[in-house]
């Protein structure tokens, strides 16, 4: 049996184990949190090295994008050289794949671009990908990059502003402490809204599930989340607060869906231990599992 673990900077009450039957081979994947401490995350990744067949970095990215530039963040570059032996992937090579082929999934089997969409994504940097599929679906975009990661009140409307200002602000921004950032920890389950009138001016709340619960407001009546990494209490959280329909990028396994981390290093696994996959690897192993985004009609 192969292990796939997860190790994440979020909270540990969303820890989950599963053992899935892939390609006639058994997987057992894990996510362990450890509360916003990163030193307890290098602990562990050295603990687990080379005992394990796979690490997904959780609850932080190494690297963000903006149209042509990839940014790092020192935090995590910090915590990625802690596996020696074991491969260590962040997800983006997911993003960049898998959450594109989703919403192109969406355009082609569903209606749900149909008629014209106006799309709130909280980080275009973190989902380069999914911002690029949405614009091809003909989707009207914020990028909330600014309003929810510095909380300055610019929203953005387009890509190329987006690269502009990561010219500037992205080398700065990568080596600040990352809790300063992100929502790590206990302010995972603490809803703070935040700039409020771009969640209700929107059709679709898009990006990572961590930056919605923590803005959203207390009410999304008719909206659409599309995101990945939520448990059975998240989808009643947004049933409570009306949401329409969660879409996950990433497949139910027994209960919630995975982050992109550990999705991708159940592929980097699959695929014989190789960190680096090449886009078109990641393709022909998503076209083998079948894998299609999930659909949850809440109200």
């Amino acid at each position: 049996m192969k292990r796939i673990v997860g190790i994440s900077l979020g909270s540990s009450s969303r820890d989950h184990v599963v053992t899935v039957e892939l390609k006639g081979e058994q997987y057992k994947i894990e996510r362990i949190g450890t509360d916003g401490d990163m030193n307890e995350m290098i602990n562990k990744i050295s603990e687990l090295d080379g005992k394990v067949d796979a690490f997904g970095l959780g609850g932080m990215d190494l690297y963000i994008y903006a149209v042509d530039r990839r940014y790092e963040f020192r935090d995590a570059r910090r915590i990625w050289r802690a596996a020696k032996k074991t491969p260590i992937v962040d997800g983006s090579g997911l993003k960049n794949t898998l959450e594109r082929r989703s919403i192109e999934q969406l355009m082609e089997e569903t209606d749900l671009f149909d008629e014209p969409k106006k799309v709130l994504l909280m980080s275009a940097m973190d989902r380069l990908g999914m911002a690029q599929a949405f614009e091809k679906a003909g989707c009207k975009m914020t990028y909330g990059d600014l309003l929810y990661v510095l909380n300055l009140p610019v929203p953005l409307n387009s890509l190329n502003k987006l690269a502009a200002v990561a010219r500037v602000l992205a080398p700065l921004v990568g080596q600040l402490p990352f809790t300063m950032i992100y929502p790590t920890g206990i302010k995972q389950t603490i809803n703070k809204p935040r700039h409020v009138k771009y969640f209700l001016e929107n059709d679709i709340i898009a990006g990572d599930f961590h930056f919605i619960h923590r803005y959203m407001p207390v009410e999304l009546p008719e909206k659409i989340i599309v995101t990945n990494t939520v448990t059975s209490s998240d989808v009643e959280f947004l049933r409570e607060r009306k949401v329409k329909t969660l879409i996950t990028t990433t497949p139910e396994m027994q209960g919630r869906s995975f982050g992109t981390n550990i999705m991708e290093a159940l592929l980097v696994c699959m695929a014989g231990g190789e960190e680096e996959l090449s886009e078109a690897q990641y393709f022909q192993l998503l076209e083998e599992l079948e894998l299609k985004p999930r659909i949850v009609h809440l109200h």
